[in-house]
């Protein structure tokens, strides 16, 4: 995908190098915005194989409205492992409580073992990315469920200017595990196709920004099927956006190699609830990338 490696080869000419909260230091550019028309292919890098099944189980698990790494660890998906153990620690240390190494802590979150912290479950992320789509906190004890409330509107006032799902509750953010990096996402309708912009205030590059391209144009097509539209475009809004430095190698690797032909995705047409579909549904034809490149994360 050309977008995606402009993006790449701006941080690497352009980019300031910056500290960061996990020591490892980034190079960094603020603003920037990529469009991908999803009726070219389905958005998934060629230039190195990407975690399909991740990214997949991860969109599901939002969906469900789900904040335990449980279902994403019995589907073989670890992407929030790290996540969820810093913050069981940090519950530790607030209570008293002497941790348990990671291995014992994913063991624990995939069989129920009782938390000796009280209100804690082995797993927990709190409040984060799926609570907030489908359960958002009001004040006065009610929750509303964003998703269902968007895909209403695109099927009853696809001219609303108002389709818009936010992950940023100010008042769980300081309770997160991780304060959500793609903080809101906005529908609009025109032409029989949807099209969905995403606002992102902190892009990691190299193995955060391609999972999320795709994550967010799988969501478009999936809620395009279930409200009879066709995809439109997938826009992808960046702010702080940048490489860790234990990053720049591998991305001036990737920016040596030819993007290839985007691969089409077919989803289940017997789906017709957004809350129905299932790993099973999801079928990628004539992907064909690259090798992976590996890179370590930074937490």
């Amino acid at each position: 995908m050309k977008q995606y490696h402009d993006l790449l080869n701006r941080i690497m000419t352009q980019g300031v190098v910056k500290s960061d909260r996990t020591g490892t230091g980034t190079k960094s550019v603020f603003g920037h915005q990529m469009r991908f028309d999803l009726s070219e292919g389905f958005p998934l890098l060629t230039t190195k194989k990407v975690f399909l099944k991740g990214i997949i189980h991860e969109l599901l698990w939002f969906l469900k409205g789900d904040t335990n790494i449980k279902y994403l660890v019995d589907n073989g998906v670890h992407i929030w492992d790290n996540d969820a153990f810093r913050h069981y620690n940090n519950l530790c240390v607030k209570n008293g409580v002497l941790p348990v190494d990671m291995a014992t802590f994913l063991e624990a979150a995939q069989s129920g073992v009782v938390s000796p912290i009280e209100g804690y479950t082995f797993g927990d992320l709190n409040r984060v990315y799926g609570c907030q789509w489908r359960s958002w906190g009001c004040a006065d004890g009610t929750t509303i469920d964003q998703i269902s409330q968007v895909v209403e509107t695109i099927k009853k006032n696809p001219d609303s200017r108002r389709m818009i799902v936010s992950a940023w509750n100010v008042a769980d953010i300081e309770g997160m595990a991780l304060p959500p990096c793609h903080v809101l996402f906005q529908f609009y309708v025109a032409n029989g196709k949807l099209s969905c912009m995403l606002y992102q205030r902190s892009a990691d590059t190299f193995l955060g920004v391609p999972f999320n391209i795709a994550s967010y144009a799988l969501l478009t097509m999936m809620i395009a099927q279930v409200c009879d539209l066709e995809p439109g475009e997938f826009i992808h809004t960046l702010g702080d956006t940048h490489l860790y430095l234990n990053h720049l190698e591998q991305a001036a690797e990737q920016l040596t190699r030819t993007p290839r032909a985007l691969p089409k995705m077919r989803l289940n047409s017997s789906v017709k609830s957004l809350f129905d579909f299932k790993y099973e549904d999801f079928t990628l034809e004539q992907y064909d990338p690259y090798p992976t490149i590996k890179a370590p994360m930074s937490f």
